[in-house]
């Protein structure tokens, strides 16, 4: 303990210069911890690097929701939708870094929820009639779209209720003293290979602008990123001087979309990409989607039941649900993968409810203000963590207060928005490849030689990949006998990273194998006593501890009984003792030795 302390003190003594390069001498992942803070100016540029990120992603969902709607004037709603997106996605960020898991973690729309609502828009009360009026009445009235918003947002908010309910009970957390590196190395790399399709789907509007961008990426982030450039400063000690930094390292995708949008903008003025929005290449123009810029208002706020009051029903709800627990497999997929590429340490139970129950309750403010569909993490961004080495929470909160402005000034979000989607396709490529090596990586605490842990790693891998490719071409072979049952079966199986996560999980806890085979011993104390691998040089164990009032909260005895606060007790903890009034986690490996444990976490 008092080595850490000393520690801390030598870091607020160093300068920024030592600083940024302290990651390269000491061999730390990342430049900035979780708990680190970098200047402001560069706190706001590393912000919008991942806000940019996280808007290429959302953006579809508007257009998609728009057009499931069927409103008169879809132009209008599309750009009402994509403020309302933005916005959550900031409140939603926010929530969960202040708040839940408190790893650096982007929160965006989640796609998975599209599918339930497809279902629901397909049923014969909720169907879009020709030309968007109600003839089946036979009165040619005009159909009032809002009556489908308040559907999705009566069951979205009802399976966000189920999802604060597993996350603030613990539940998710339970589950997590049987999940190991087999469990965890599927369920993060299918979630990045789930999205190949997604990636393939703004890469193939251009694939030279793509590939170019992606060769931006690589020479900035992995070939001249030790290259330190000399940047006019000033202090009120030194007053005008120079330093230099990384910055090549800091910001590969902010100076990668900039060179390429520049280039792309002097190829749209020259006409090399074709005018024709119906041939493939028209969206590598800067000028192809300048109707968001026109459709956008210039301030809105949303507000709660601004489309009416929400309505419910028992098929749209298990849908909904169905959609809530796959994300809730990809959230917690992700905050391993977060926490493995900030240097941080495992995610304790506490923190991983909390996460769980603040995605909920971001997915019920969203439901109320009508953005139609819920908040996850961003796998996406999490790579460009491994990109950056910027694994800072207040970067990320930065980047939660950017997204916040964009969805209420509607010109801003729309400006980022103009980023052409080849150039979005090029930079995921990178950030959810990392996402995928970040799984792999997990594998490490395994013994691989084993042709036991083998079988497992490889069914994981191949069922995940296949159920839901069967599914999506064989969905009407899936007959229960109820409706209800059958959307839930579609949308669990149909999500990759749920079905490989559940073939590890299941076969690594019912095959026999020991603890050091399975990786069980190494996995869980990987992170807290590796202090050459830490991101920050604060106590680890406090990574994860609520701001502010965590030492009032374990003043409380009955807050150890409570499955979100930080002095939560996992229920099965061997010992714990209390050492200069903290609580001090330690576990029985054997009748003569105690190994501490991070507060929460049970091995």
């Amino acid at each position: 303990m008092t080595m850490e302390r000393c520690s801390s003190s030598k870091v607020i003594k160093m300068t920024e210069e030592e600083k940024l390069t302290s990651g390269e001498k000491t061999g730390k992942p990342v430049l900035y911890g979780v708990d680190d803070v970098p200047p402001a100016h560069m706190t706001v540029l590393f912000g919008l690097q991942q806000a940019v990120m996280c808007i290429g992603g959302t953006l579809s969902l508007p257009y998609i929701l728009a057009a499931l709607l069927c409103p008169m004037d879809e132009q209008n709603v599309r750009a009402q939708l994509l403020s309302i997106t933005m916005f959550m996605c900031g409140v939603a960020t926010v929530l969960q870094c202040f708040f839940g898991v408190r790893l650096p973690i982007i929160q965006g729309g989640s796609h998975t929820f599209v599918a339930p609502i497809v279902v629901m828009m397909s049923l014969e009360k909720f169907r879009c009639p020709d030309q968007g009026l109600d003839i089946s009445t036979g009165n040619r009235t005009h159909v009032d779209w809002t009556e489908r918003m308040r559907e999705i947002q009566g069951n979205l908010i009802l399976a966000s209720m189920t999802q604060i309910l597993l996350g603030s009970f613990g539940l998710i957390g339970i589950i997590l003293r049987f999940v190991g590196p087999l469990t965890i190395a599927p369920t993060v790399s299918l979630i990045g290979l789930s999205l190949s399709h997604v990636v393939a789907m703004f890469c193939e509007t251009h694939w030279g602008i793509s590939m170019l961008t992606l060769f931006f990426l690589l020479l900035f982030s992995t070939c001249i990123n030790k290259l330190e450039v000399p940047i006019p400063s000033f202090s009120l000690q030194r007053k005008c001087h120079t330093k230099r930094l990384p910055v090549f390292q800091l910001f590969p995708v902010v100076f990668c979309v900039s060179i390429v949008w520049a280039l792309s903008h002097v190829l749209t003025v020259a006409d090399v990409f074709p005018s024709n929005s119906t041939v493939t290449g028209y969206k590598a123009r800067t000028d192809s989607k300048l109707q968001i810029m026109t459709d956008s208002s210039w301030f809105s706020f949303p507000l709660p039941f601004q489309f009416g009051s929400p309505t419910f029903s028992l098929a749209g709800y298990m849908g909904m649900l169905a959609a809530t627990i796959s994300s809730i497999i990809e959230s917690v997929g992700d905050y391993f993968a977060a926490a493995r590429i900030s240097g941080a340490p495992l995610p304790p139970a506490h923190a991983i409810n909390r996460g769980i129950t603040f995605e909920g309750v971001s997915s019920i403010i969203s439901g109320l203000v009508g953005a139609g569909h819920a908040t996850t993490s961003y796998s996406g961004n999490i790579g460009i963590i491994g990109i950056t080495k910027v694994a800072s929470r207040a970067v990320f909160i930065a980047a939660g207060v950017i997204l916040i402005i964009c969805g209420v000034i509607g010109k801003v979000g729309a400006a980022l928005a103009l980023i052409p989607e080849p150039i979005i396709g090029g930079a995921l490529l990178l950030g959810l490849g990392m996402v995928v090596s970040i799984g792999i990586s997990v594998l490490q605490f395994c013994d691989m030689s084993s042709s036991r842990n083998v079988t497992i790693l490889g069914l994981s891998f191949l069922m995940g990949l296949m159920v839901p490719e069967w599914l999506a071409e064989n969905s009407e072979k899936v007959k229960t006998g109820s409706d209800e049952l059958d959307q839930m079966i579609r949308v669990l199986f149909g999500t990759a990273s749920f079905v490989g996560g559940f073939m590890g999980f299941m076969m690594d806890n019912i095959i026999p194998g020991s603890k050091h085979e399975r990786g069980i011993d190494r996995w869980v104390n990987q992170s807290v006593f590796d202090p050459e691998r830490l991101s920050t040089d604060s106590d680890p164990s406090r990574v994860y501890d609520l701001p502010y009032v965590t030492k009032y909260i374990n003043r409380v005895r009955l807050c150890r009984f409570c499955p979100v606060s930080p002095s939560f007790i996992q229920f099965g903890s061997s010992c714990f003792k209390t050492r200069q009034g903290e609580n001090v986690s330690t576990k029985l490996t054997n009748e003569n030795e105690l190994i501490p444990l991070q507060n929460g976490t049970e091995g």
